[in-house]
């Protein structure tokens, strides 16, 4: 395993395939139990505002583009056909409303964000909180180009597979996968840390 990847505490590989733990939820929401959706949302409200932070710098605005990615979400689970995850179908639904949010508010200059703001404590990233170490990792992933930086995002602080994270970014698996791959060996240039095994 390479420095970076030990760094955040992962492989580059590919974790095992997991089955839906939301999907009987989604059959109860869709047999009209309403209540289901309800679980639905605090089970992925704090993912889901942390990944619409990314985008967006306000914690206010942040919360107003999670609510609306769970009016969308409410709207279409009706017809919701499981081709993908429920958490990675919904992450895909917060990126957008976040992205649309943004080309909306394009002329509005964002406040500045405290450093611990952007990263929720998970498992993986948890070793990263730090001080200087952590500022340099931050700057070092805001030079990375969009879809690396969304992949590596996607797959290290949200901890998804390189099937969701394909979804996400709307491309193929291996192609997620050589986006990581390059993202983690730009860091390492970025970082300082190439040459080390």
């Amino acid at each position: 395993m390479d420095v970076l990847a030990a760094r955040f505490g992962i492989d580059e590989l590919e974790r095992p395939a997991v089955s839906d733990p939301d999907r009987d939820l989604v059959d109860r929401f869709q047999a009209g139990e309403r209540a289901a959706f309800d679980q639905l949302v605090r089970r992925h409200q704090k993912g889901m505002w942390h990944l619409v932070r990314r985008y967006v710098k306000r914690g206010a605005d942040a919360s107003d583009v999670t609510q609306l990615a769970f009016v969308r979400a409410y709207k279409g689970l009706v017809s919701f056909r499981g081709s993908a995850t429920v958490r990675s179908w919904l992450y895909r639904i917060a990126i957008n409303c976040a992205l649309s949010w943004l080309r909306d508010h394009r002329r509005e200059e964002p406040a500045e964000i405290p450093d611990d703001a952007l990263v929720e404590p998970h498992a993986a990233p948890a070793r990263l909180l730090g001080g200087e170490r952590t500022a340099r990792l931050r700057a070092a992933i805001e030079q990375l180009p969009p879809k690396q930086k969304l992949v590596l995002e996607l797959r290290v602080f949200d901890d998804l597979s390189f099937k969701e994270v394909a979804e996400l970014a709307e491309c193929s698996e291996n192609t997620a996968k050589v986006n990581f791959h390059y993202a983690v060996k730009r860091l390492r240039d970025i970082l300082g840390g190439g040459d080390e095994a």
